[in-house]
């Protein structure tokens, strides 16, 4: 009988047993840098941004820092909270769950780096939608999703505890960033052939009213 999803909850908790894993010298900080750097260059403006499980290394809150944003974070992991507080004492940081969280704002650019596929699979397409309506006009949106052509769900060790993952389907994901209002800017396989895929959308100012019905 196949497991069901963990809870938002769940995951968290076995986040604060591993948080060792991004505070290690071999947790490579440059993950993820440049392709954010390529998302970012497609922003209009840049005030407020929201990283969605923000973790512990700081290093996207730094990145956009130094690009001129006024970044918040937001974590499922209490462990991971507390330690990216005593990095970055100066940014707001949010124990909570991106599921039921309501954004206080909207934002010029979210991203949502390794987070969303832990999202149970029921809940997705709300977490996508809630994301893009947090958008402001013109804003971007980075994330990272399982690469798959089909709906899926698996639970892996690689990290020692088995974590949860879910995916709606590359083709699913994208059909519905267009149905939300958004341009597609970039798609990639960017360590394959690992199942790993990196999506930037931008909401566009003339389908924005879509996503806000």
């Amino acid at each position: 009988m196949p497991k069901s999803p963990l809870t938002p909850v769940e995951t968290g908790e076995i986040y604060d047993q591993i948080t060792q894993l991004w505070t290690s010298d071999k947790f490579d900080r440059s993950n993820g840098i440049a392709v954010h750097e390529y998302a970012i260059a497609f922003t209009q403006r840049r005030r407020r941004a929201l990283d969605v499980g923000c973790g512990c290394s700081g290093r996207f809150i730094e990145l956009l820092q130094g690009h001129g944003f006024a970044p918040i974070g937001i974590d499922i992991s209490w462990q991971m909270i507390a330690l990216a507080r005593q990095r970055h004492p100066e940014v707001q940081l949010h124990h909570a769950d991106i599921c039921n969280w309501e954004l206080p704002t909207t934002y010029d650019f979210i991203t949502a780096w390794d987070s969303i596929w832990h999202v149970p699979l029921s809940a997705q397409k709300a977490v996508f939608t809630k994301l893009v309506k947090g958008l402001a006009e013109d804003g971007v949106l980075i994330f990272s999703c399982g690469g798959t052509d089909e709906v899926g769900e698996l639970y892996d060790s690689t990290m020692g505890p088995e974590v949860y993952y879910g995916s709606l389907g590359v083709n699913v994901i994208l059909a519905l960033l267009d149905e939300l209002g958004c341009r597609i800017r970039h798609v990639e396989f960017d360590q394959y052939p690992e199942l790993h895929v990196c999506i930037i959308a931008q909401k566009s100012s003339n389908l924005a009213s879509r996503a806000l019905d």
